[in-house]
């Protein structure tokens, strides 16, 4: 499944039978959001599985993108599953840093370490 609008691109695949990834890459704003919403909404998460969203590709975060990132995490921890970021730019991860999310989100430089981290 690949999905495009307005510069931001939404990839689910399978890194394991309990590790699911989304890569998101582009913009996520609220012209863009509604694209994560619907790719997490498709999922299903199970107890102890694991979702990376992969962040490397992602060039702009607003409030927006920040509340579905919360929501799914929230979402995941409902489900009795995990969810961990990888490949965050520095920008982005200082701004997450601020709002203290880096408290939140278990954070990776790498999908592989993230999917590690989660198996």
């Amino acid at each position: 499944m690949v999905q495009h609008d307005h510069g931001l691109t939404v990839t689910l695949r399978s890194h394991s039978a309990r590790v699911h990834v989304l890569v998101v890459a582009g913009d996520l704003d609220h012209h863009t959001g509604p694209r994560l919403r619907a790719a997490l909404d498709e999922l299903t998460l199970a107890p102890r599985d694991g979702l990376v969203v992969d962040l490397s590709g992602l060039t702009f975060c607003d409030s927006t993108g920040i509340s579905l990132l919360v929501a799914a995490h929230r979402r995941a921890q409902d489900a009795g599953a995990a969810l961990a970021l990888a490949g965050l730019d520095p920008d982005i991860a200082h701004v997450f840093k601020i709002m203290g999310l880096d408290r939140l989100f278990s954070s990776y430089e790498s999908t592989e370490k993230a999917a590690a981290a989660l198996e």
